[in-house]
């Protein structure tokens, strides 16, 4: 007790020697004291509100997965980026994919402090409450750390928010920003950043700016280019360098001049770059109406996205059955409708970030869509309108009667975006009319570039009827696999595709069907002679059709198949369905893909069936793939946003004809480039290789086709107007061999030059059998003395 009385006394002591020493000592104890209370509080509060004291937080599912709109990547088989399919332009990046630079520039301009601090940047906030809040000071910076700009941007606020629900979003984005720490290193924080900025003109992300702004990819920016981007985050439209180059240049500056200030450039390295120009003139909005293979995008993105077919949509019986067809057994018709997420919902195109790797080849296209720009801006467009302007009404070479004319506008303008828009807004015919009628300002198509100019919406529809259109499409036969597609001439201003979409006439690019199954019977070779004279086959109703020729023939004498062919004589087509039937025909047709109706009359022969290029296209990989059919696909696997393969695609096949009848028919259309109606392929554009063709001309010219063959790759062209009375005068110019044939050559050429593509210059693979038939028409002709005319000893004809 005494111990204890000593001890307490000696304290006393001591604290009164204190006081008369440090007379403050009971304040800062109490300051401390509330320090530390504060500190217990501030510590529990943060505690609640990770526990929802302020509403719900984003839970660890959602941090891992957040709910970003992801753009879907579309893909060539050499892994070029085609385009996306969005509602907000924007696709992941991973840190290893960014340039050093921008990750510099970042940090300096953005967060100096971002790799020592754990989400929350005290000295940063204690900077924003002691200078900006209390000094007045708005050049101190933000408080705000990239992880807290990061759990803003993953999170969006409401766009209406009062003050005391902007403090409370505040604080639970403090918490989200430290859990964002706890889960991702600073290296994924760094590149989910920059996945979720935006950076104007539907960009959204730093993968879609670089190619918006520079047609870059993101590792591949430069310091400059990095940091006008970085310095576009603060104010996407004050610093767009379009809109406000002078803007853009200044906060570049600013960035340049913090990554001086931070030691991430030497002064010589910060004045070489700081006056450089902003080099935007490789800008583009990634739009769906430019870029690579707008047609094929925009037919992927329909295909994708069709819903199942229900025949009381349909007036065409007929149609609704194919599509149906199409909805049962092809798989990528309709995918997103088909196929369901983890938790039930269907895909979303637009909004999931699928990567769909297609099958066109980026080297092919670019050469398609050069081929038909080419030929169709230097060569046949000018000839159309030198042949076409003194029409009376032109471009139309067989409309005489003025109500003729004004019949087929009004069902282009009943046919167009703007009337249908019309119509479902409740416009009256009298205000659609009066709309067509009052000129505007538009910008409009040509072959030197598009322009700006005033008139109605009617001239409009004139003037684009003079455009002869084109359709292509190029595939690997023995895959499948589409490499070229090409629906138009200009996406943006002539929407309708001729691959996929359009069915015209084929003219005589239909007579192989017909020839093919004269061979199958196994009595004919393409040696093998038929007269040539007038063929007259009796109908069903009692009438009879005799089919007429078109140029010189050996009327009356007997000439091989590969002759008749050649010269595509009409004759000799209407003898061998005459000996077989239309029905017979058509059953090989469908056989080879063909899935257009198709009437089952003699005058087949001649081509008056309308198909698809994509059809015709498809039909001819039968040959060179010995006698088995693959139906074209466009895409070979779809993967979501994380990499996992959610579908893989091979094409439908059946056997359509024996392997000697395949390459009979090779044998056959090789003698049409090399003597025929395609010989131009060797004479105008020197192509020396193994080709296989067919040319076609619809009635009145009004369509030209070209199929060509190789070993490797099947392509096909169609080029015509928009209504079929819309042609060249004489068959000179309107014929395939002068519309179509030289888009094809033009694009081979360009093939055969590429050495990465290594295209095959053999030529066809002979059947692993021996042939049946002699296909040497010198042999043949000796064998079959009874078929030879007494002045006839050339043997091919």
């Amino acid at each position: 007790m005494k111990f204890f009385k000593k001890k307490g006394t000696a304290k006393a002591k001591k604290d009164k020697k204190d006081k008369k020493t440090n007379p403050y000592r009971k304040y800062i104890k109490r300051m401390w004291y509330t320090f530390g209370a504060f500190m217990v509080l501030f510590y529990a509060f943060f505690i609640s509100v990770s526990y929802g004291l302020l509403g719900p937080l984003p839970s660890f599912e959602e941090l891992e997965n957040p709910k970003n709109n992801m753009a879907s990547e579309i893909y060539t088989a050499d892994q070029e980026l085609l385009g996306k399919f969005y509602v907000e332009n924007r696709s992941n990046v991973e840190f290893q994919q960014l340039s050093p630079y921008l990750v510099d520039a970042l940090i300096a301009t953005e967060d100096i402090r971002f790799k020592k601090h754990s989400g929350v940047d005290a000295r940063g906030i204690a900077r924003v409450i002691v200078k900006t809040i209390a000094g007045g000071d708005q050049s101190s910076g933000g408080g705000s750390t990239i992880t807290q700009q990061l759990a803003k941007n993953l999170f969006p606020r409401p766009e209406t928010i009062t003050k005391w629900e902007l403090i409370k979003l505040k604080f639970k984005e403090w918490v989200t920003a430290i859990r964002l720490e706890r889960n991702y290193t600073k290296e994924e924080i760094i590149a989910m950043y920059f996945n979720t900025v935006t950076f104007g003109n539907q960009a959204f992300g730093i993968k879609s700016a670089a190619k918006t702004y520079f047609d870059k990819s993101p590792d591949s920016l430069n310091l400059q280019e990095s940091a006008m981007l970085v310095g576009m985050l603060q104010a996407p439209t004050k610093y767009n360098p379009i809109r406000n180059p002078e803007n853009a240049k200044a906060r570049r500056k600013v960035v340049l001049g913090q990554m001086l200030k931070y030691g991430f450039l030497t002064p010589e390295e910060f004045e070489e770059v700081l006056e450089t120009p902003l080099n935007t003139n490789r800008f583009q909005i990634q739009d769906h109406n430019v870029g690579m293979a707008t047609y094929f995008r925009e037919h992927l993105r329909l295909l994708m996205n069709k819903e199942e077919p229900k025949e009381e949509d349909y007036a065409d019986v007929y149609q609704y059955y194919l599509d149906k067809d199409e909805w049962e057994n092809n798989p990528l018709y309709g995918w997103c409708n088909k196929n369901l997420k983890p938790d039930g919902s269907r895909y979303n195109l637009y909004t999931d970030g699928l990567k769909i790797y297609t099958t066109i080849d980026s080297r092919m296209q670019t050469y398609a869509e050069e081929a038909v720009t080419e030929h169709l801006s230097e060569d046949l467009q000018p000839l159309f309108e030198r042949q076409l302007k003194n029409a009376t009404y032109g471009p139309y070479a067989t409309v005489y009667r003025e109500k003729d004319y004004i019949r087929l506008l009004e069902l282009s303008k009943r046919r167009s975006e703007r009337y249908n828009n019309m119509i479902r807004n409740g416009f009256t015919d009298e205000q659609i009319d009066q709309a067509f009628n009052t000129p505007v300002n538009m910008r409009v198509f040509s072959w030197q570039g598009e322009f700006d100019t005033i008139m109605t919406p009617m001239d409009s529809i004139k003037y684009y009827k003079w455009f002869l259109r084109a359709g292509f499409m190029a595939v690997e036969p023995q895959t499948g696999f589409v490499k070229a597609y090409v629906g138009g001439i200009n996406y943006k201003h002539f929407k309708f595709d001729h691959v996929t979409a359009a069915r015209r006439q084929v003219g005589s690019t239909f007579k192989p069907f017909v020839y093919a199954v004269a061979l199958s019977d196994g009595q004919f070779s393409p040696c093998s002679k038929i007269p040539l004279v007038q063929v007259t086959i009796e109908l069903e109703n009692g009438k009879t059709w005799s089919p007429q020729n078109s140029g010189k023939i050996k009327e009356g004498e007997m000439v091989t198949l590969r002759y008749a062919l050649a010269g595509s004589i009409n004759w000799a087509s209407a003898y061998l369905i005459k000996r077989h039937s239309p029905e017979a025909v058509i059953r090989l047709a469908r056989k080879m893909g063909i899935k257009s109706y198709i009437m089952p009359v003699p005058a087949i022969c001649l081509g008056v069936p309308e198909l698809s290029v994509y059809e015709m296209v498809g039909a001819q990989t039968t040959y060179p793939n010995k006698g088995i059919y693959t139906e074209p696909i466009f895409v070979t696997r779809i993967e979501d946003k994380n990499g996992n393969v959610l579908s893989e695609f091979v094409p439908r096949r059946n056997e359509a004809m024996s392997e000697e009848t395949a390459y009979l028919m090779l044998e056959l259309m090789k003698g049409v480039v090399d003597y025929g109606t395609s010989a131009r392929i060797r004479s105008v554009y020197g192509i020396k290789y193994p080709i296989a063709g067919k040319t076609g001309t619809s009635d009145d010219n009004s369509d030209g086709w070209f199929m060509g063959i190789t070993p490797d790759l099947v392509a096909g062209c169609w080029v015509g107007g928009e209504d079929m009375q819309i042609h060249f005068r004489n068959t000179a110019y309107g014929q395939g061999a002068n519309m179509a044939l030289p888009i094809w050559a033009l694009f081979m050429k360009k093939v055969y030059a590429d050495e990465t593509i290594n295209i095959s210059t053999e030529d066809f693979e002979k059947p692993s059998k021996p042939l049946s038939v002699e296909i040497d028409c010198g042999k043949y002709a000796r064998q079959h003395p009874e078929e030879n005319n007494n002045n006839d000893d050339n043997g091919w004809q």
